[in-house]
């Protein structure tokens, strides 16, 4: 089992200002909301605003493909 870390990013306000293998048709904030919708138990919250969501490389390539639908 290959596994993907998505590290994201946040702001104070709780908007998501950066995160990693986002599709270039999503905007960062979109990118999160469906891989929040999409996993399970993949998130996790880390301090300083920060956060990881851990997936398998199948995984990523089919959530990446359904964003946006």
């Amino acid at each position: 089992m290959d596994n993907v870390m998505i590290h994201v990013r946040f702001s104070p306000n709780g908007t998501v200002t950066e995160i990693g293998e986002r599709p270039a048709a999503a905007s960062a904030q979109e990118w999160f909301n469906h891989l929040s919708r999409s996993t399970s138990n993949c998130y996790e919250s880390l301090s300083g605003g920060r956060g990881l969501f851990r997936v398998e490389k199948g995984q990523l390539d089919a959530l990446k493909q359904g964003v946006g639908s």
